[in-house]
């Protein structure tokens, strides 16, 4: 038993206590979430080196055994996803002060960023089924007050559409934990697999299993539950919205594993199956939502969906290699997601507008966020050997390996249309003749791009040096398909 498990918990949740009291104080607000935000990831990058070396680190909370108590898991999956969290808000971090104005940085805007931090990643390290729904709904009340800082029309129409999907699925969530503890008796992760593995999979276990999936897809805007997204994700400042898109939807999809590899796994050829027809779905609706729109913060929301798709299409194949590609996906898309995201709230600013058919030549003006852009289509739709084609050929390998040949094919074709979606940003927007009524900000750009490099960085970095990283991915993937080790860390001696 270690309290480092609780660490990366536990300072945003101080950060953002602390950051509540000085809010008025601007510039010390900021200064104060930069150092903590730095300290932060240091201590996430410290528990990642120290579980990679020491295996899994558990915590039973208040003293309480496992399964009577609240236990935190930091296994190797979890830890991973909260580095990656956390390294997404420290660039976010210094993108907002250059992106906020000061009257929404002073309204409790480093605060609730803090508490949304702290509810991701207590939803990553959680080890108990009901404390990942009161981890959800920490990140979603603090997502409730950054979706309509700034207070706009359109932020507070989209709001209302955004809460009240949310608030269905947590009723709906809340209710199905119910239905599971009233038939296993217990709402720990570890020792609800050990008891279905006991009783085995019965039908009333795969209903309830399905009716959870239908909450975390809903989360993740999955096919059919996707059309809530798109918009709502658009609205706020850009900094907000790559904060949605890296994080929110993605704790979804991690739930989706971690509930589908530990506890569901006795009716694969239902469950699983499903799981692939609507990824299908989900590339195909994501992808064409994508090429419907010039709205260039529009292109990147539906990009969304079609990497939720390739994630859950992993998951559906549920063989090794598949499983790997879902991993690699998905810290990689969490990542890209960010950066594309605060990519296009510059150029929006930069340009003046968000509309596609308004913009040319930037390029002139603006070189380095160009090629950032150019760089960044490459990633997402993964063309080698940047970390897009990694996750996305583990999951291709993994689905020809399984005979299902349609869904790759559909996953090939997806990955050509999400490129021809984000290059026609780069070229309508970016090529062309030098639009002189744009007024050139060097300053503003300059202050863009550095947050952005840094996130796109670490995204070259998976790819290219996927020598490094894939050993932790297949070390995750093997730790996935054995639930009994995720077992045996939380009821060890």
């Amino acid at each position: 038993m270690s309290n480092l498990a609780v660490l990366p918990i536990i300072i945003p949740l101080i950060a953002g206590i602390l950051l509540a009291f000085i809010h008025k104080k601007t510039i010390l607000a900021r200064n104060t979430a930069k150092l903590l935000s730095i300290l932060n990831t240091g201590v996430a990058a410290y528990i990642f080196y120290y579980v990679y070396q020491n295996g899994t680190v558990t915590l039973e909370t208040g003293g309480w055994e496992a399964p009577y108590g609240i236990v935190l898991v930091a296994d190797l999956l979890a830890i991973t996803l909260v580095l990656t969290t956390n390294i997404i808000g420290l660039a976010c971090v210094f993108y907002a002060q250059h992106s906020l104005a000061e009257k929404k940085e002073s309204f409790y805007f480093y605060s609730f960023f803090f508490l949304l931090i702290t509810g991701v990643s207590g939803a990553f390290l959680t080890g108990d089924l009901f404390n990942l729904f009161v981890f959800f709904e920490v990140l979603l009340m603090a997502s409730y007050a950054l979706i309509t800082l700034g207070g706009e029309k359109v932020q507070l129409r989209e709001s209302i559409k955004y809460v009240l999907v949310n608030l269905f699925s947590s009723i709906v969530f809340v209710t199905t934990i119910a239905f599971l503890y009233s038939v296993l008796g217990t709402v720990n992760m570890a020792q609800m697999a050990e008891r279905v593995q006991e009783v085995e999979q019965r039908g009333i276990l795969t209903t309830i299993g399905i009716l959870l999936f239908f909450v975390f897809g809903t989360k993740a805007a999955l096919f059919p539950l996707y059309y809530w997204l798109p918009k709502p994700y658009t609205v706020p400042n850009p900094v907000i919205s790559a904060l949605f898109a890296a994080l929110l939807t993605k704790v979804g999809v991690y739930s989706i594993i971690r509930m589908f590899t530990l506890v569901f796994v006795h009716q694969t050829s239902l469950t699983h199956d499903l799981f692939i027809w609507i990824a299908g779905f989900t590339l195909v609706f994501g992808v064409i939502g994508a090429l419907s729109t010039d709205n260039i913060k529009l292109i990147i929301a539906y990009n969304i969906m079609p990497a939720v798709g390739f994630m859950i299409m992993g998951i559906g194949i549920y063989n090794q290699t598949a499983i790997s590609g879902s991993v690699y996906y998905l810290v990689h898309d969490m990542i890209i997601k960010a950066a594309l995201f605060l990519l296009v709230g510059a150029i929006s600013y930069l340009a003046g507008t968000s509309d596609l058919r308004k913009m040319r030549g930037l390029i002139n003006q603006y070189p380095l966020l160009g090629w950032l852009l150019f760089i960044s289509a490459f990633v997402l739709a993964g063309v080698p050997p940047f970390s897009g084609f990694i996750g996305k050929l583990l999951i291709l390998q993994g689905s020809f390996a399984e005979g299902e040949i349609i869904i790759a094919i559909i996953g090939l074709l997806s990955s050509l249309l999400i490129l021809y979606s984000l290059m026609k940003i780069f070229v309508r927007g970016f090529w062309g003749e030098k639009d002189e009524t744009i007024i050139v900000n060097k300053k503003a750009a300059n202050a863009f791009t550095w947050p952005i490099a840094f996130l796109i960085f670490f995204s070259v970095l998976l790819g290219v040096g996927a020598e490094l990283f894939y050993p932790v991915v297949e070390d995750i993937s093997n730790d996935l398909l054995n639930p009994e080790i995720y077992i045996d860390s939380v009821f060890k001696e």
